[in-house]
C-alpha cells in the first residue's frame, strides 16, 4: 500500500508542477506581450490620459500670380485657450480677461468653470490682435494659454474674388481655389502637450512635448497680375457707364490654356463674405452662366466650313437681302434690307445672319454638330474651379432645318463663357483644344520650390493648321474692316467677332431691348499670345450692340496687357477702314531737338503738357511713330541743350 500510496503523491508534486509551470508561461507571455507588443498602444493611452494639448494652426498656403504676386496670405491672429483645472481662482481669473478681451466676467467664468480639459474662449478669444494677445500674456494667469493662429487675409480686396474664393474661421477652404485645394493649402496640425494629475493640476516634473505645425503649400497660379489689374479697371469703368445687370471678362492663352485673367460683376470682398448673399459669391459667371452666344458662335461655323472646304471666303458670292427662308419660317439678317452682294469674307465681316445659314446648310447638322461637339461645347471644360457648366445643345436627332439655321448664327443653343473663349483659342491657335487650368504649380513654403507643377492637357485637334490661318485672317478683317472696328488697336495685328444675343424672359419669350452683348478677340493675329472675351449683361443707356459697347473694352484689354507682357507692336497687318464719324489717328512727330516756338507746325490736332523750363523739346511721351486719336494729349519736357 506504501508503495501505491507514493507513487500517488509523486504524480501529484508533478501535476502541480506542471500547473505552476503553465500559469507562470501564461503570465510571462502576457508580461512579454504587454511588454513588448502592446507597449507601445499602453504608453500612448497614458500619454493620452496624463496629457494636455495645446493646438497650434499650421501656416495655409499663400497664393500667388504667375510671378510670384501674393493675392491671399495669413496674418497672425492668436487664439486664447484655458484649461480649468489649473485655474486656482476662477472670479480673478474670469475679470482679467474680460478686461482685457471686453467679454462679460459673467462669460468668461462660465467658460473657466466648465467641466472640459481644454476650453477655447468664443468668440472674443478667437482670433484675437497681437496688442490683445500680448496683454492676456502679461496677465500671466494659470490656466490661461494663448495659441498661435491666423486669419485668412486677401491683400487686394475683391481682386479676383471668384476665383480666390475664400476660407473659414477654421482656415478651411469654402469656395474658389481656397476649396478645390483646401487639402494641399492646409497643412497639419501641431501642438503643445503638457502632463497632468488626475485632478488636472499640471505635472511639473515632466518635460512638456512640442510637436511643430506643418505648412500648406503656396498655391502659385497662371494668373497675371498685370493682366488681371486691366481687367478689373475695364469692368468697373463698364460698371460705371452701362450700369449692367452684370459683366464678365476672361483672359486665356491660347497656346496651353492657361487662365491670365478672370473676373466679374457683381464681385465681392472675401474678407467680408458674410455681407454678401451666397447667390453672388457662389457663382463665378465666366464659368457657371450659360446663354446664347450670338454671333461669337459663328467663328464654330466658320471654321468647320473652312475645314470641309465648302467656301471660299474671296471667291464664293452670297446675297442677301435681309432675309432667308428656312422651312416655312423667315430668318432676318439684323441690318434693315441685308447687305447686298457680298464675298464669305464680307459675309463674316459684316456679321450676316443669312450669310452664315447658308454655311450651316452646306454643312448639314451631322457635321456641323460634329464640330460643336469636337469644340468642346455640351461639356465642361475641367477648369478647375468649383460649379462649372455644361451648357445646352439641342440634339442632334432633333434638328431640323430651322434649329440648324438658327445654331449656325448662335442662337438657340446654350454655352458657357470658357466654353467659348477655350472653343476661339483652338480655332485660332493652329487648331489645338486645351483644357484651361488656373493652378500653375504647388510651391514649398519654406523653399520655394515646385513640389508639384500643372502641364498643359491637350484634349483634342479640331482643324487644320491651314484652315486655322484662314480663320485669324478673317477674324483680322472683322476688326480691321467689319463689325469689330472698335477693337482695333494700331500696332497690334487684332481679330476678333461680335456677339449680340437676345436674352429668354421666364415666359420662354425672347425679351425686348434685353441683351447679352458680347466680343471676343485674339492678338497678334499672326501669332495669338492671348485671347479677351468680354460680355456685358443688359447695359443701359446706350445702343445694345457686341461692337459698340464690348469689343473697345477688349481693345483695351488686349493694348494694354500685350505692352504689358513684353509683345512688340508689328508693322503690317491690316489697315483700318475708318467710317464717319471715326477719324484717322495721329502719327506723332519726332519732336525732341525742336524750339518750344516750332510746336505749332507739327502738333496742329493735338494738345500738348509741357513740363520744365528752356528753350527746346529734350523728351516727350508718347514716342515718335506711335498713333493716337485726333485731339489726344502729348508730354513734352522742355529744357536747354
Amino acid at each position: 500500500m506504501k508503495r501505491v500510496t507514493n507513487i500517488m503523491v509523486q504524480r501529484r508534486i508533478v501535476a502541480v508542477f506542471l500547473i505552476v509551470f503553465v500559469v507562470m508561461g501564461i503570465i510571462l507571455g502576457r508580461l512579454g506581450y504587454v511588454q513588448f507588443i502592446w507597449s507601445d498602444f499602453l504608453i500612448a493611452q497614458a500619454d493620452e490620459l496624463w496629457s494636455r494639448d495645446i493646438v497650434f494652426e499650421p501656416e495655409r498656403g499663400k497664393i500667388v500670380d504667375r510671378n510670384e504676386e501674393v493675392l491671399a496670405e495669413n496674418v497672425s491672429a492668436p487664439t486664447v485657450m484655458l484649461v480649468p483645472r489649473q485655474i486656482t481662482d476662477p472670479d480673478r481669473t474670469a475679470q482679467a480677461l474680460a478686461k482685457v478681451l471686453g467679454m462679460s466676467s459673467e462669460d468668461v467664468l462660465a467658460a473657466v468653470q466648465q467641466n472640459e480639459r481644454i476650453v477655447i474662449l468664443k468668440p472674443e478669444g478667437r482670433k484675437i490682435s497681437e496688442e490683445k494677445a500680448t496683454a492676456v500674456q502679461t496677465l500671466d494667469l494659470e490656466g490661461v494659454y494663448v495659441a498661435e493662429d491666423s486669419v485668412r487675409h486677401y491683400p487686394n480686396g475683391a481682386y479676383l474674388s471668384h476665383v480666390l474664393g475664400f476660407s473659414g474661421i477654421d482656415n478651411q477652404g469654402l469656395t474658389g481655389l481656397e476649396l478645390t485645394y483646401d487639402d494641399m493649402l492646409s497643412g497639419t496640425e501641431g501642438s503643445l502637450s503638457f502632463y497632468s494629475d488626475a485632478k488636472g493640476k499640471r505635472m511639473t516634473k515632466m518635460a512638456d512635448k512640442y510637436t511643430p505645425p506643418t505648412d500648406g503649400y503656396d498655391l502659385q497660379l497662371t494668373i497675371d497680375s498685370r493682366v488681371q489689374t486691366i481687367i478689373e479697371r475695364e469692368l468697373d469703368i463698364a460698371e460705371e457707364k452701362y450700369n449692367p445687370d452684370g459683366a464678365i471678362a476672361i483672359a486665356v492663352n491660347p497656346k496651353d490654356g492657361s487662365i491670365l485673367g478672370m473676373s466679374s460683376r457683381p464681385t465681392f470682398d472675401p474678407a467680408n463674405y458674410q455681407e454678401i448673399s451666397a447667390e453672388v459669391y457662389n457663382r463665378n459667371l465666366p464659368i457657371w452662366s450659360t446663354y446664347e452666344p450670338g454671333s461669337t458662335f459663328k467663328i464654330i461655323t466658320l471654321a468647320a466650313a473652312l475645314e470641309e472646304k465648302l467656301v471660299d471666303l474671296e471667291n464664293d458670292h452670297y446675297h442677301d437681302d435681309g432675309d432667308i427662308e428656312v422651312g416655312g419660317t423667315h430668318l432676318h439678317c439684323w441690318k434693315s434690307g441685308g447687305h447686298g452682294e457680298q464675298t464669305f469674307l464680307e459675309v463674316v465681316q459684316n456679321s450676316c445672319n443669312p450669310g452664315f445659314i447658308v454655311m450651316g446648310q452646306k454643312l448639314g447638322k451631322e457635321r456641323l454638330f460634329s464640330y460643336i461637339d469636337q469644340f468642346g461645347f455640351g461639356e465642361k471644360t475641367g477648369i478647375d474651379l468649383q460649379g462649372e457648366a455644361s451648357g445646352i445643345l439641342f440634339d442632334v436627332d432633333n434638328v431640323g432645318p430651322v434649329e440648324l439655321a438658327t445654331t449656325a448664327f448662335g442662337q438657340g443653343v446654350s454655352v458657357t463663357p470658357i466654353q467659348q473663349v477655350m472653343a476661339v483659342s483652338a480655332a485660332v491657335n493652329g487648331g489645338y483644344l486645351y483644357e484651361p487650368y488656373v493652378a500653375k504649380a504647388f510651391l514649398d513654403p519654406i523653399t520655394g520650390e515646385a513640389v508639384k507643377e500643372s502641364e498643359p492637357v491637350l484634349k483634342n485637334r479640331v482643324i487644320s493648321s491651314e484652315t486655322s490661318k484662314e480663320v485669324r485672317e478673317a477674324l483680322e478683317s472683322v476688326v480691321a474692316q467689319g463689325t469689330g472696328r472698335s477693337a482695333y488697336v494700331d500696332g497690334y495685328r487684332v481679330g476678333g467677332k461680335t456677339g449680340t444675343a437676345q436674352k429668354v424672359g421666364e415666359n420662354g419669350q425672347y425679351m425686348e431691348n434685353n441683351h447679352i452683348v458680347s466680343f471676343i478677340g485674339f492678338a497678334p493675329a499672326n501669332d495669338p499670345e492671348i485671347v479677351v472675351y468680354v460680355a456685358v449683361d443688359n447695359p443701359k443707356d446706350t445702343v445694345q450692340f457686341g461692337g459698340v459697347v464690348a469689343a473697345p473694352i477688349v481693345g483695351t484689354i488686349i493694348d494694354d496687357s500685350l505692352r504689358a507682357l513684353g509683345v512688340e507692336k508689328q508693322e503690317d497687318g491690316i489697315e483700318k477702314e475708318y467710317q464717319w464719324p471715326e477719324s484717322s489717328p495721329v502719327e506723332i512727330p519726332d519732336l525732341v531737338g525742336l524750339k518750344k516756338s516750332e510746336l505749332q507746325e507739327y502738333l496742329l490736332s493735338l494738345e500738348v503738357d509741357a513740363v520744365g523750363e528752356g528753350d527746346y523739346i529734350i523728351d516727350q511721351s508718347p514716342e515718335a511713330g506711335e498713333k493716337v486719336e485726333e485731339g489726344s494729349k502729348i508730354r513734352i519736357v522742355l529744357g536747354n541743350k
